[in-house]
């Protein structure tokens, strides 16, 4: 079926421009051409191309120049490709930091590059269904596979959208449980690769001996053990979405193949001496700060570098425990369905234990708290009883010390007077925080709500539980 796609050529050697032209019109699309990047940037505006393909080196205005002017004129779901000779990966990276969709080196190779027009197309269909998932962010919290209508939720969310479609490397970090998988599928799943694989491999889970063939695949007798030719991982992913996560853990030996691949794009097995084209988004996550891990030796920095051309920061959740009473909801729909359940919610008591608790397991330990007690449970509401044994025990938390933390109780004061003193202060110190307070004081919500009310109100006009 013809392709009716748009695409707008620049480039300043009238050979090349002329064959790029010839190439990409028989695939099927419509063609148009500039000879520089200020000639290019009055086609854009006057012919609105889908695709535009730019050279990096031109007179006049060169194509990092032509980028940013485009970003300016805001053309709607505009995919621009970089062509960059050899030894220009990082002008070609900072393309792809500037809103570049890929970029392709020269000689170019027509396969790698029609596989890039075509997904290219896919991303105005993409863009379409990402403002439907927008409105429904709006409305609901929700964005793929991640939950949460807090600030650093919304936050995340908008990163996300930004760069889901464009061909970036994304380097996914945070602590161990705070769902940096689930970034990476939603990353794939709003992506113009959403319809092909998406495969996770975990670093740190492979032996050393094996990492190299379970990530480039081996021929039959490449090894002692070889019994078989297999395809690896990369091979698996072909036009889909490939993370790896634990990067830190990979040997370096196998890293350096590693940064070869993603810059090189072709792909050798073990044991095999032709090389094949290869066409993957690549992610990559860790729990660790890689920029320690690069010091330390156990990280490339090339490779480092290659692959954070976006962080995303996945936060702990004990610092977006507004967003519990939500995830809570999302995964007790999980659960009933997974175990056959009817559990209709959760008690106040329950939730304030949930909200008093540090979660340093963070998100994983969350569901695993949960899907315990919905197993427990049955039906009905979730209570305090269905928590582990010793749940939330831990050492108390307390007030830095200072002259304005000190509580004075003198001699005669009664116990329940030296108790409200207590709280009051605790209450003054987290700026009427309630949740915090109680964090502090070890006890429920609720307790201290009651408390609260024994004294005649609120206390000190506490209205907030924030």
């Amino acid at each position: 079926m013809p392709i009716q796609e748009k695409v707008l050529i620049v480039e300043d050697e009238e050979n090349a421009l002329t064959g790029l032209a010839e190439l990409v019109s028989g695939w099927g699309y419509r063609t148009e051409t500039a000879r520089d990047g200020l000639e290019g940037l009055d086609r854009a505006q006057a012919w609105q191309p889908g695709i535009i393909i730019t050279d990096l080196k031109m007179p006049r205005m060169d194509g990092l120049q032509l980028l940013e002017r485009l970003g300016e004129l805001k053309l709607e779901n505009l995919a621009v490709i970089v062509l960059t000779a050899q030894g220009s990966i990082e002008q070609a990276v900072e393309a792809m930091k500037m809103g570049a969709y890929d970029f392709i080196q020269k000689p170019i190779d027509p396969n790698r590059l029609r596989t890039i027009l075509a997904n290219a197309t896919r991303q105005r269909e993409t863009q379409l269904e990402l403002e439907v998932t927008r409105r429904k962010l709006r409305e609901t919290g929700v964005l793929g596979h991640l939950v949460g209508s807090s600030r650093k939720m919304q936050e995340l969310y908008a990163l996300i959208e930004r760069i889901a479609c464009n061909n970036v490397s994304v380097l996914i970090t945070g602590e161990s449980g705070t769902g940096k998988e689930l970034v990476a599928r939603t990353l794939h799943d709003l992506s113009p690769r959403k319809s092909k694989p998406f495969v996770a491999v975990n670093c740190a889970a492979i032996p050393e001996t094996l990492i190299e063939s379970e990530i480039f695949g081996h021929e039959k007798g490449a090894f002692t053990g070889a019994l078989e030719r297999r395809a690896g991982c990369f091979e698996l992913a072909e036009e889909g979405t490939l993370l790896l996560d634990e990067i830190g853990e990979m040997p370096i030996g196998t890293q350096a193949k590693l940064l070869r691949v993603l810059e090189d794009r072709r792909l050798r097995r073990l044991g095999s001496k032709v090389e094949s084209p290869v066409d993957v988004r690549v992610l990559a996550a860790t729990n660790k700060d890689p920029e320690t891990a690069v010091a330390d030796g156990h990280l490339r920095g090339d490779l480092y570098y290659r692959l954070n051309v976006f962080n995303i920061h996945m936060p702990p959740l004990r610092e977006h425990k507004e967003d519990i009473a939500e995830i809570v909801d999302s995964m007790l729909r999980d659960m009933n369905e997974k175990h056959d359940r009817q559990v209709a919610g959760v008690t106040s008591e329950m939730m304030d234990r949930l909200m008093a608790y540090d979660w340093p397991g963070n998100v994983r330990e969350l569901r695993n708290t949960i899907e315990r007690a919905v197993i427990l449970c049955g039906n009905g509401y979730l209570e305090p009883k269905h928590l582990p044994p010793g749940f939330g025990s831990r050492p108390a938390k307390h007030l830095p010390e200072g002259p304005g933390n000190v509580v004075q109780v003198e001699v005669g004061t009664t116990v329940d007077e030296a108790e409200r003193r207590l709280i009051m202060k605790t209450l003054e110190s987290t700026n009427n925080n309630k949740t915090k307070a109680a964090e502090i004081l070890g006890i429920s919500l609720k307790t201290l709500h009651n408390k609260l009310k024994e004294y005649g109100g609120s206390g000190n006009g506490v209205e907030s539980d924030d």
